[in-house]
């Protein structure tokens, strides 16, 4: 099998997961700086297989896209056009980063670690990879 990749897509970083090749558990993998995104994706998707890539969907609570939705639509657009063989989806967003604070303060991060923006785009993205790999075995 191959693997899901999972992007939290931001102004300045992006946060990227990727599943096992069995597709049963997210990993983060790195954070990128947005305008080097699609290179990282040429030499990623050069290297391994992507069957799936799960963008997160901006939204706000009362369901409205969020502001960020506006530069994201662009970004997947993009992205089709370039990997026309692996399908786009997107999965709610919502919460991710408050559960990746959350994640980091169980998992026993000191404060100034847990302010590393880079890592909460990463777990974020994991966050959002696993939503999404659960909601698909329901």
């Amino acid at each position: 099998m191959a693997r899901l990749l999972s992007i939290d897509y931001g102004k300045k970083r992006t946060g990227i997961a990727v599943s096992d090749p069995l597709q049963i558990i997210a990993n983060g993998l790195t954070t990128v700086e947005t305008a080097k995104l699609f290179e990282f994706l040429e030499e990623y998707t050069r290297k391994e297989e992507v069957e799936r890539i799960i963008v997160g969907l901006p939204k706000q609570m009362n369901n409205e896209p969020s502001e960020n939705m506006k530069r994201v639509e662009p970004f997947v657009n993009r992205l089709r056009k370039l990997y026309p063989a692996i399908p786009v989806e997107y999965y709610d967003e919502r919460f991710s980063s408050k559960l990746a604070h959350q994640a980091m303060i169980q998992g026993g991060l000191k404060k100034r670690d847990r302010q590393n923006k880079e890592l909460v785009d990463e777990i974020s993205a994991t966050i959002i990879l696993q939503g999404y790999m659960e909601s698909k075995r329901l």
